[in-house]
């Protein structure tokens, strides 16, 4: 029912501070229709439905619905908003409708599934000062389809919103470092005030007010940059709400449905692009698009270096028995035939380089946690043709087993029929040495032609693949457009010389 109270204020709006419907209708809540009727007849009341009626979103309720109930077993900080199911619904679906119509349906689900569907923000009216503010954030991903918990870095510009998200396996000082770097290159210049939270990565030690003891090694960083850092006072994460609640944004928007890829990189491009769209987005309360106000603030940053900053870590180790060196609590594979020399690593974020003075051995994905083994299979080839017996079993091979195409299978299944266990083996493994010279995806080819052939020895596919590649090195004859066909020559005069005159 409408209540008398109401119903004084409309007419009173309308009646002695002119006032018009749509504005009493915002102020009020109530539809325009209800408020013209308030103003032409006597307070009578009205029956509240017990329905609403949503004629365009009725064919998309089904989808909504399992959106929303699917949530229940996501992560809490990666579940859908209402904006984010209408962009969907717009996207995927073909939905016409207002955006509106949609916050009133998903409202409505979710307090009949129990999930919280309230939100607000602090509205901020910042200025140019060249300021941005840094936090971490955690989300789900799906990396060759397990779920996997990583590291959201992000960087947003405090004046503009321009925002900048990249995802990391963890949040350690090197992550941090290129997450900041990274960020520099994607605004195109240094902000000269960075803010972050008293992160261990940039401070040793918290002191009074707001001095702190920073990191050497940030210092460095921060000294190659050349910006100012500025630490918030501990538990008070609001001194940079602004990248506080975008982390929140880029999780509901940016991570919802859980992304997936056979690796973070292949996900950080799809969210660069996402990053990037959002500069036609405009702040409420703002004038102009973010990519705009972010135009306007590049004078206040600072150039970038010429070089970007070496983010690398080197240790050194003896590789052991097994042709591993220990970096960082994991193991990692070098050419068998190293086994026992020392040897040194470099790390970045996410490769690890293994040298033998300046010849490189070994690159590796970089791994986290502790007491991980990445091997290469190709490091130990020469040592399991020695050791015939270890091949089935082989460590190194599990993972490299993974990427052979049927044909590799197939021939390994004949070469162990036709030549036994220990000869079938050597032969195989014979076969593989080649990939060395010719990669893997121009062996299978050539495996595969030996199959249909009948050939059954490795030195038959290394003929295969010698043939193929003095072919391609052969020059190519002139096109038939390059010659020049010169007309027939004058032979008469040679006439005379055989007639005796």
């Amino acid at each position: 029912m409408l209540e008398v109270e109401q119903y004084e204020y409309i007419r009173t709006a309308h009646r002695i501070y002119n006032k018009n419907v749509s504005e009493i209708a915002r102020e009020t809540g109530h539809s325009r229709n209800t408020v013209k009727k308030v103003l032409r007849g006597e307070y009578t009341g009205y029956s509240k439905r017990k329905t609403q009626p949503f004629p365009v979103l009725g064919p998309f309720h089904d989808v909504i619905y399992k959106w929303l109930e699917e949530d229940l077993e996501k992560p809490k900080k990666q579940r859908h908003t209402a904006k984010r199911i209408y962009t969907r619904l717009v996207k995927e679906l073909g939905f016409t409708g207002s955006e509106t119509t949609v916050r009133h349906y998903v409202a409505s689900v979710k307090r009949s599934l129990g999930l919280k569907s309230s939100e607000a923000f602090v509205p901020m009216e910042p200025v140019p000062r060249g300021e941005a503010e840094v936090d971490w954030g955690s989300a789900t991903v799906i990396l060759g389809g397990e779920e996997v918990r990583v590291k959201m870095f992000c960087m947003r510009s405090k004046y503009s919103g321009m925002p900048f998200v990249r995802l990391y396996p963890c949040e350690r000082q090197q992550a941090f470092f290129d997450g900041l770097a990274r960020g520099f290159e994607y605004f195109g210049g240094v902000f000269p005030v960075m803010i972050f939270d008293n992160l261990t990565s940039a401070v040793e030690k918290i002191l009074l007010g707001k001095d702190r003891k920073e990191r050497e090694s940030f210092v460095r960083f921060r000294s190659w940059y050349t910006f100012e850092g500025r630490f918030c006072t501990p538990g008070r994460g609001n001194e940079k709400g602004g990248v506080e609640g975008f982390v929140g944004y880029a999780r509901r928007n940016y991570m919802v449905p859980l992304p997936r890829g056979e690796n973070l990189e292949e996900i950080n491009d799809r969210l660069l692009e996402e990053c990037i769209s959002s500069g036609e987005r405009k702040i409420s309360g703002r004038e102009g698009t973010i990519m705009q106000l972010h135009e306007m603030e590049k004078e206040t940053l600072a150039p970038l270096p010429r070089h970007p900053y070496c983010n690398e870590r080197t240790v050194s180790d003896k590789a052991d028995k097994y042709a591993t060196v220990m970096v960082d609590k994991n193991r990692y594979s070098v050419p068998a035939s190293y086994s026992g020399r020392l040897l040194r690593a470099i790390m970045t974020v996410g490769e690890v380089a293994v040298y033998c003075g300046e010849k490189r051995l070994a690159v590796h994905g970089r791994k986290y946690g502790n007491n991980h083994w990445v091997l290469d299979g190709d490091h130990y080839l020469e040592l399991l043709r020695e050791r015939p017996g270890a091949f089935r079993d082989a460590r190194p091979l599990s993972e490299w087993r993974k990427t052979w195409g049927r044909s590799l299978t197939t021939l390994l299944e004949q070469f162990l029929d036709r030549h036994g266990e220990n000869r079938g083996i050597k032969e195989f493994i014979d076969v593989l040495l080649l990939t060395r010279t010719y990669g893997q995806n121009r062996l299978e080819e050539a495996v595969a032609r030996t199959l249909e052939t009948g050939l059954g020895n490795a030195a038959g596919i290394r003929h295969i693949l010698e043939s193929a590649e003095r072919r391609e090195e052969t020059v190519p004859p002139l096109e038939d457009g390059r010659w020049k066909v010169l007309p027939a020559a004058d032979i008469s005069a040679y006439a005379v010389l055989g007639s005796g005159q």
